[in-house]
């Protein structure tokens, strides 16, 4: 299916699903939330969930390729649910 095809949470999945293997090589995982207003709200599982490197993962990394990858994507946002903890 060509990318033009994809929906936009279709994209966006096919890009995390690139990225995973990093992700679950090192015991933990993402999965797509949600798309709204051009924010992706991705939820971190496993060691990634509390990882003292969940920035740099986060938006270095997933944030980064789903832009470049995503017409449209503004950025990446922890699910709230998770960020608790976290802020």
């Amino acid at each position: 299916m060509e990318k033009e095809e994809l929906s936009k949470e279709e994209q966006i999945i096919q890009v995390i699903d690139k990225i995973r293997p990093y992700i679950l090589r090192d015991g933990g995982d993402v999965e797509f939330v949600s798309l709204d207003d051009g924010i992706v709200t991705v939820r971190m599982l496993g060691a990634c969930a509390h990882c003292l490197s969940l920035d740099e993962t986060l938006f270095g990394g997933i944030e980064a390729m789903i832009l470049d990858e995503v017409e449209g994507v503004r950025g990446v946002a922890l699910a709230v649910e998770d960020a608790d903890w976290y802020y």
